[in-house]
């Protein structure tokens, strides 16, 4: 199993991963807000502004600090250091 590193010590597995999205957007706005209504969301933020949303496919949204490009480049395996955290 692969894990994915999403910023302050938090991982998600690479084999649930579905999409990594923008939070600006009216659509993923109201997939967040409809996934807190649900109770599916995991804010993995830690307090810091929402830079990307990322959706697996157990039906759960969670919330990341780090941008959707440095989410994507761990995804893919790419090595940077990131600063961002």
């Amino acid at each position: 199993m692969q894990l994915i590193n999403i910023g302050f010590g938090n991982f998600i597995s690479a084999e649930r991963l579905i999409a990594v999205a923008a939070p600006e957007s009216a659509p993923v706005k109201r997939l967040v807000q409809e996934a807190r209504d649900r109770g599916t969301l995991i804010d993995a933020s830690c307090g810091k502004k929402t830079r990307s949303v990322i959706i697996m496919d157990s039906d759960h949204v969670v919330l990341s600090a780090l941008s959707t490009e440095s989410v994507y480049g761990r995804a893919a395996g790419k090595t940077e250091d990131d600063q961002d955290e």
